[in-house]
C-alpha cells in the first residue's frame, strides 16, 4: 500500500494553509482520518484542474481540532463525521451536530 503525498501542517498554521488553497482556487474535496496509535493523521484533500493536493495534520490524542468550515463551509460534513466516529473535539464548527451527525443516542461512542 502506497502513501499519499501531502504537505505537513500544524494546528498553528492550519487556517493559513487552508485559506491559501481557497485563494488559489482549490476546491475542498473531503477529509480523512486515521488513528495512528498516539494520535491521528488527518488529511485535507483539495482539487484544482483535476489534480489532487493534500495537507496532512498530525493531531495528538486529547487535542482539539480547529474547524476549517469558516473557509470551506462544506468541511463541516467531514468534520462532524470525524467528531462522531473518532471522538475528536472540533472547535468553531459552522454547524455542530453535537456528536449526532451519524450516530444515534444508543450507538457506540466513537466507534473508530
Amino acid at each position: 500500500m502506497g502513501s499519499i503525498d501531502a504537505i505537513e501542517i500544524s494546528l498553528d498554521n492550519l487556517l493559513q494553509e487552508v485559506s491559501g488553497k481557497h485563494r488559489q482556487g482549490y476546491r475542498f474535496v473531503t477529509m480523512t482520518c486515521t488513528d495512528v496509535g498516539d494520535g491521528y493523521d488527518i488529511l485535507y484533500h483539495f482539487d484544482k484542474d483535476y489534480e489532487l493536493f493534500n495537507l496532512r495534520l498530525y493531531l495528538k490524542k486529547g487535542e482539539e481540532l480547529l474547524s476549517i468550515s469558516s473557509v470551506f463551509f462544506a468541511a463541516l460534513l467531514a468534520e462532524n463525521e470525524i467528531k462522531d466516529l473518532f471522538g475528536i473535539p472540533v472547535r468553531d464548527l459552522a454547524i455542530d451536530y453535537g456528536g449526532r451527525f451519524l450516530l444515534t443516542e444508543d450507538a457506540p461512542v466513537a466507534p473508530m
